[in-house]
């Protein structure tokens, strides 16, 4: 009888089956089951002391150099630019060599050819680059790349997703860059399950790690999503891997955010702004100047000036209020955090008496930008308080950041300056903000000062002589 060549671990405990459980056999945990090689297994050295000590002997000549810290040499590690900034940025400066980048995204949101124009500004610099595909053929790739120009088309492409053809191209070629797409297609032949299992997924990626770790590789994996927006596959996969970019966005919507979720080489407070056009990714580099172009001066609208990593960004923030016909109002929102929304009408309604309880909310952050600093609370209730009041901001539009406290406080948040400084450089004079904030704010201790500052008549000519006399 063939001896079997892979078994089943459990994740949990690690657990070893020759077959395939629903639930662990020892620690009865469900789904944690997953195919391994069964080269893999260690046998146990006997049993009791003389087993120990047995053990002990062999592993003496086998003990690993275990230096100081002090004593090991750092080098810094070698970047590669990718001559896209946003990208670059979101990553640290560029591609560290040897490093492994996880790229997830929703299906069309642009994830191959945020890619592909990756590797053909590094193959335009003379560098050697790699594109593995297991999805499309070499065709339909280069369909995509040649509306990219004319260095996409320099880039070298492998429509394969065997694994040890992947790594033997790799061995053979080994480019400076590479980008996998995606490791959910690539199959393990010892393996017996299918592409995409949690069992083909992680030894692809820990093989695919070992060699670009020795060959100096970057190494680019295109990941799937689930329909939660979570990235596909194991959660070992995250961690093997040095650095995991999310890229969002809506697909009916031009503009596209690129986080880090992960960074060993950089910030993960850092995020890219892109658009989608005909000629496929184009950088926003100055996306506050639209945004703020873009606003409008009608009740319900007002300017956020928030941060995206160490950039200053400036948002417009819209709310909509009507009278609701069900027993339980409606509380809609797009870009910004239910339990957050939540949160601010409750202070909205307690401290800057807004009646709220028979309206259906709807928030939205125009442009299909997501923000998620604490910062955004001001601007969401004064968005909600305008609309529901029907009277647009004084001075509007009107840019203003803060955290709402739960006893009605307005609370000091990070780089103040540089969201003056940003909503200055627009035009904006007169910016809302917490005490502290700094010079040329106006400042409010608490949310209904923020609402008498914000939703104050706008003065007249007559009343502006008068009090110049004054």
């Amino acid at each position: 009888m063939a001896r079997a060549t892979t078994t089943y671990g459990c994740s949990e405990c690690g657990h070893r089956s020759p077959q395939w459980h629903g639930r662990c056999p020892a620690c009865e945990a469900w789904g944690s089951l997953a195919e391994k090689p069964a080269g893999g297994s260690t046998a146990r050295v006997g049993g009791g002391q003389s087993g120990r000590v047995r053990s002990r002997a062999g592993l003496a000549g086998a003990e690993a150099r275990a230096p100081l810290l002090r004593d090991v040499r750092a080098s810094a590690g070698e970047r590669i630019s990718t001559g896209i900034g946003e990208l670059d940025r979101v990553l640290g400066g560029g591609l560290v060599a040897g490093s492994l980048v996880l790229l997830g995204g929703s299906p069309g949101i642009g994830k191959s050819t945020l890619a592909n124009m990756a590797l053909g500004n590094v193959a335009g610099a003379g560098e050697g680059t790699l594109y593995i595909s297991g999805e499309e053929s070499a065709e339909q790739v280069r369909l995509r790349a040649q509306r990219l120009g004319a260095s996409a088309l320099e880039v070298a492409v492998c429509a394969e997703s065997d694994l040890e053809v992947v790594l033997a191209t790799l061995a053979g070629r080994r480019p400076r860059v590479c980008v996998i797409d995606s490791v959910q297609t690539l199959r393990a032949p010892e393996l017996q399950s299918a592409p995409g299992t949690v069992g083909q997924v992680r030894e692809a990626t820990a093989r695919i790690m070992d060699l670009a770790k020795e060959l100096s590789i970057a190494v680019m994996l295109i990941g799937h999503v689930t329909k939660e927006g979570s990235l596909a596959g194991p959660r070992a996969l995250e961690h093997l891997v040095d650095c995991v970019l999310q890229f969002e966005g809506e697909r009916e919507r031009p503009y596209r955010e690129l986080r880090a979720l992960k960074n060993r080489f950089g910030s993960t407070s850092e995020a890219g702004l892109f658009e989608m056009r005909d000629e496929g990714l184009v950088e926003v580099l100055d996306a506050s100047a639209r945004f703020v172009a873009e606003a409008t001066r009608t009740p319900g609208s007002v300017v956020l000036a928030t941060m995206e990593g160490s950039r200053a960004l400036l948002v417009e923030v819209q709310a909509l209020v009507a009278p609701s016909e069900l027993e339980q109002p409606r509380r809609l929102v797009s870009g910004f955090d239910r339990n957050r929304l939540a949160l601010v009408l409750a202070i909205l309604t307690r401290h800057g008496q807004v009646a709220l309880a028979g309206a259906d909310v709807f928030v939205n952050v125009v442009g299909g930008v997501r923000v998620e600093e604490p910062g955004c609370d001001l601007a969401v209730a004064l968005a909600v308080a305008s609309a529901a009041r029907g009277v647009a901001l004084a001075c509007a539009p009107r840019a203003c950041f803060g955290e709402l406290g739960l006893t009605g406080e307005l609370r000091w948040v990070g780089h103040p300056g540089r969201r003056l400084a940003e909503a200055a450089r627009h035009g904006l004079g007169e910016v809302i903000c917490p005490p502290g904030s700094g010079e040329g704010a106006c400042e409010a201790a608490t949310l209904a000062q923020a609402l008498t500052l914000a939703l104050r008549a706008p003065e007249t000519g007559a009343q502006r002589a008068v009090a110049a006399v004054a």
